[in-house]
């Protein structure tokens, strides 16, 4: 081969090459990987000492939350502020998930500006990049006044999640340590769920009192029942376990928010429950009302107006006949046991 022949060969070879580095060069742009890193990058992340923020999920609407001075007094807790909780005070005003809240402000402390995105902002392409206001998750924080991170979130690409600074609105960043799933959640999971809380071996007395009769359970050696004070037949004290272990940690799986009880049949509720603690520790009462969302139930406890829904397998405890606290009839128990009383109860021939 000629060297004019090589020559050639190698001035070809290199247009190929050069053309697939611009080709992959293109295309990283596309998807959001940056092309270079030698400008300075800005400073995302949040301090510490925030004590209000509001989060926008595109057209969800705006969710904001607040530390304020906790209702109940100081908050002994190891990382919490002297009588401080975080409230959710748009778009309504209740207790918030004080964990979940702290994980949030942990993450905007942790967010860092990896690399610059070179896109043009347009509409088209604000809206393919999730960076248009029906798409973008908007969070504002500040310490008082002060305001500390204003920053649109978009798409999650190769080079991080893309986010536009409110002081920066027409350029592209890619962010690292966004948790998504702290920000995009529905209202009701940025709150405290908690109704119940207490140890399933502490409680003394549980009494039920719905359409078919009232239902007491009383611990002694062993736990006793009646029914409408008359002894009750084949009653299982394990299936009254079983109804603590599911009541113990008892929580909202969505709120009643501006209905009023004779809207959810609160007025005259379908079911109470009342749960005493050993030794005076403390006592629990919840009314459960109408059906609600699915085979969810309405309910509220009865110290306050607030009301929610609990789940159908927990409100099915509540509305029973008596079944779900009865020991499994035996083959042979025949008809009588089938209705619910005791085995020994059939006629001696």
């Amino acid at each position: 081969m000629t060297r004019d022949k090589v020559i050639g060969i190698g001035a070809l070879l290199l247009a190929g090459l050069g053309f697939l580095v611009y080709r992959q060069a293109r295309k990283d742009a596309e998807l959001g990987a940056p092309p270079s890193t030698s400008i300075d990058l800005p400073a995302i992340g949040a301090p510490s000492d925030i004590n209000k923020i509001s989060i926008t999920n595109g057209e969800k609407g705006e969710v904001v939350l607040e530390k304020v001075a906790s209702p109940g007094g100081a908050d002994t807790s190891a990382d919490a502020g002297p009588s401080e909780v975080w409230m959710v005070t748009k778009p309504v005003r209740a207790l918030a998930n004080q964990v979940s809240t702290k994980d949030l402000v942990s993450n905007l402390q942790d967010l860092k500006v990896d690399s610059e995105v070179h896109l043009t902002l347009d509409d088209t392409v604000r809206k393919d990049k999730q960076l248009d206001p029906a798409h973008a998750v908007h969070v504002v924080a500040w310490k008082g006044s002060d305001k500390k991170v204003d920053e649109n979130f978009g798409k999650s690409g190769p080079a991080g999640q893309l986010v536009v600074l409110g002081s920066k609105p027409n350029q592209v960043w890619a962010a690292k340590g966004y948790s998504s799933y702290l920000y995009t959640k529905d209202v009701k999971d940025f709150r405290d769920k908690e109704i119940l809380k207490f140890e399933d071996n502490s409680v003394a007395r549980v009494t039920i009192v719905n359409a078919h009769g009232t239902f007491s359970f009383t611990k002694g050696d062993k736990w006793a029942a009646t029914l409408s004070k008359k002894p009750f037949p084949q009653f299982d004290e394990e299936k009254l376990k079983d109804m603590l272990r599911s009541w113990k940690s008892l929580s909202a799986d969505d709120f009643g928010d501006g209905k009023s009880a004779a809207d959810v049949g609160l007025d005259k509720p379908s079911a109470t429950v009342a749960i005493d603690l050993n030794d005076g520790a403390g006592s629990f009462t919840i009314l459960v009302g109408g059906t609600a969302t699915g085979t969810n139930r309405w309910a509220k406890r009865a110290s306050d107006d607030n009301v929610f829904q609990i789940t159908s397998y927990v409100a099915d405890w509540a509305l029973t006949d008596g079944s779900k606290f009865t020991a499994p009839v035996d083959a042979g128990a025949g008809d009588a046991g089938a209705k619910g009383k005791p085995a020994d109860a059939k006629k001696k021939k």
